[in-house]
């Protein structure tokens, strides 16, 4: 009976003890988007912005996309607006970072995958490597002006390197710049938001459309317009 019960407070105590053999990113609840934490940080925001006329945001250069120029400054709001960052936050060890989108209309409150962002910048690093041996990225593919797949067997991969989109869960590839910065390519999933009607004029910048029913930005994007129909890369000169 002795025994027994030795061997049932050990097994209690390892799975006591299990929390603590991982670190925070990878518990469940801070890889997981929560409506009321979303709303919570709204309120926040809100209030901050309403009493000092400025937003909780941290600098960032003024080149920095839209969709990553403006992350919330926990510092501002805690404790006096918020008791503290949701669990899923950066901040306290989990994989979203909180941003502002329409920070100079009407702010709101969205969230960067910044799983995405490490796969982005791992891929990064090794074309920095590749290109300090062989001087030139191993560019497979032109698909537009400055946009450009990878011959990834020649970085040394055995399969192409991908992001999980946070809007449809299907795998998205990514393409590299003139200056060897990794994007994402959200073309799958605007070309199905296309398909349902969605009104936008030639010219324009269509990555709106990601963010209007989601509480995901279009992280390590590029712009996009509509020819035909379909998206396509949004050129500077257009």
């Amino acid at each position: 009976m002795k025994k027994i019960c030795s061997l049932t407070f050990l097994v209690c105590l390892l799975f006591s003890l299990t929390g603590c053999l991982y670190p925070d990113s990878q518990k469940s609840e801070n890889r997981i988007p929560y409506k009321d934490q979303m709303a919570m940080v709204q309120s926040a925001v809100d209030d901050y912005h309403k009493d000092t006329s400025v937003l909780p945001i941290k600098n960032k250069d003024a080149s920095t996309d839209v969709y990553e120029k403006y992350p919330i400054d926990f510092g501002r709001l805690v404790p006096k607006y918020m008791q503290q960052p949701p669990g899923n936050s950066f901040e306290k060890g989990g994989t979203f970072q909180y941003v502002l989108i329409d920070a100079e209309t009407k702010p709101k409150v969205r969230l960067i995958d910044l799983v995405t962002v490490n796969k982005a910048q791992d891929l990064e690093t090794r074309l920095k490597e590749y290109i300090r041996t062989h001087k030139y990225p191993p560019y497979q593919k032109i698909l537009a002006i400055g946009r450009y797949t990878l011959d990834y067997k020649k970085m040394g991969y055995k399969e192409a390197p991908y992001a999980v989109s946070p809007y449809s869960g299907k795998n998205l590839p990514f393409i590299v710049d003139n200056d060897s910065k990794v994007h994402v390519d959200y073309s799958i999933d605007l070309y199905h938001l296309l398909k349902k009607g969605q009104h936008v004029k030639k010219g324009e910048d269509i990555r709106p459309l990601l963010v209007q029913d989601s509480f995901f930005v279009p992280v390590r994007s590029v712009p996009y317009t509509v020819k035909n129909g379909e998206p396509v890369f949004l050129a500077s000169d257009q």
